[in-house]
């Protein structure tokens, strides 16, 4: 069985061509720029073949046919009919309440998807785009919707619902969502078979750290808190955003006369890392910077291991005992200084490095305490891909 599994955002269009006898992707890419003067399509094979193509494509259903033709192509395509495509798997930021696990599309749940558009109004639109366009370019193969709020509706009112009255939530459906689910699940599946173990009989601490950064208390399986709430915006310091801040800042800013979108800007795209450095919002980067002594930079990193420890102690503390805290992400799998941070500010948790295993797993599963650790910590690789690729086989099945 082959699937694509698609992920539409405002101005790209990423894609993977998955086998799923042995669960070998195929080929993989994106169409980055779309609707610009320059846009730049991708096209990648396992093998180390690269192509990139900047002629021009104008929205979804162009893309989508430029990708196909490589797909196809005589010398490097990697399948010989659009007919070896069996289903198409879509990553869909926001689903609501209404869906808590993968759905096959049909006009009920582009229905839902478009109801969730006020919750997510930069991810769904284009999110919905790309499946209209798969719709209309492969007729009847099946689509199936993969949701990142889905994996975090097991949480309980007293977790997701905020102090506020509580008609904004039963009206207007103000309540934290949390995101990054389908990573989340897809790891504490991962770490449950790198322990030999069931996931239902582990308690973990997922640590999903990139340019966006969230995490999960997994109690028995299911999540019952996160860090980001109704938006992706609150929780724990991340590239560009700001996480958790007092909301009267908001209003404070408001009050300068600072207009709402430049608000939403601001902690959005120039706060986190970017706006503490006041330099860069890529971690290694920061890292460098702080090797060279740069104090802004060591102040952003201070920042972002403060905050990711003060999550890990409350989470261990609700999940009443822990099994494992898990690294995943660009950050999470490949920074070694980040982690080495975070685990040497957990002694009070009777957890300690061990700094050669910290060195040698770089975005490879492994343990990275100590034997005689009280919790184990390891790093996890996410494949946020196949996990899609996985849902809609299971799914159809």
């Amino acid at each position: 069985m082959k699937i694509l599994v698609i992920n539409a955002g405002s101005s790209s269009l990423k894609f993977t061509l998955f086998s799923m006898t042995k669960e070998e992707m195929l080929a993989s890419g994106q169409v980055e720029r779309l609707g610009t003067d320059e846009p730049n399509l991708i096209y990648k094979r396992p093998d180390g073949y690269k192509v990139e193509d900047k002629s021009p494509i104008k929205d979804y259903q162009e893309a989508l046919k430029r990708i196909c033709d490589k797909l196809l192509d005589p010398q490097n395509g990697v399948i010989k009919s659009l007919k070896e495509v069996q289903a198409i798997g879509h990553r869909v930021v926001h689903g609501g309440e209404k869906i808590n696990k993968p759905a096959r599309v049909d006009a009920n749940v582009k229905a839902i998807i478009k109801e969730c558009i006020s919750l997510a109004p930069l991810h769904n639109p284009p999110n919905l785009g790309g499946i209209e366009a798969c719709e209309s370019f492969f007729p009847g193969v099946p689509n199936v919707a993969v949701f990142d709020t889905a994996f975090h509706q097991t949480m309980t009112p007293e977790a997701y619902l905020y102090a506020v009255p509580y008609e904004l939530y039963t009206k207007y459906g103000v309540r934290r969502y949390g995101f990054h689910g389908t990573s989340h699940h897809y790891v504490a599946l991962s770490t449950a078979a790198f322990f030999n173990s069931e996931l239902s009989k582990l308690n973990l601490i997922t640590c999903h750290l990139g340019n966006g950064c969230s995490m999960a208390a997994i109690q028995n399986g299911k999540v019952i808190d996160t860090t980001m709430g109704m938006t992706p915006l609150e929780g724990l310091v991340m590239g560009t955003r700001c996480g958790d801040i007092d909301p009267a800042v908001v209003l404070r800013l408001a009050e300068l006369g600072i207009p709402t979108p430049e608000i939403d800007k601001i902690l959005n795209k120039k706060s986190g890392l970017l706006g503490v450095s006041g330099k860069v919002s890529d971690m290694r980067d920061l890292v460098t910077a702080c090797e060279g002594g740069d104090k802004q930079a060591e102040l952003a990193l201070n920042m972002f291991v403060r905050r990711v420890v003060k999550y890990i102690g409350s989470y261990h503390v609700l999940l009443g005992h822990t099994d494992a805290i898990v690294f995943t992400g660009g950050i999470g799998e490949y920074s070694n200084a980040v982690r080495g941070r975070v685990v040497n500010s957990l002694k009070a948790l009777g957890i300690s490095l061990d700094v050669a295993a910290n060195d040698k797993f770089r975005g490879k599963a492994g343990i990275i305490s100590t034997e005689d650790s009280k919790l184990k910590v390891l790093v996890m690789p996410t494949n946020e891909e196949l996990m899609i690729a996985q849902s809609v086989k299971s799914l159809l099945a």
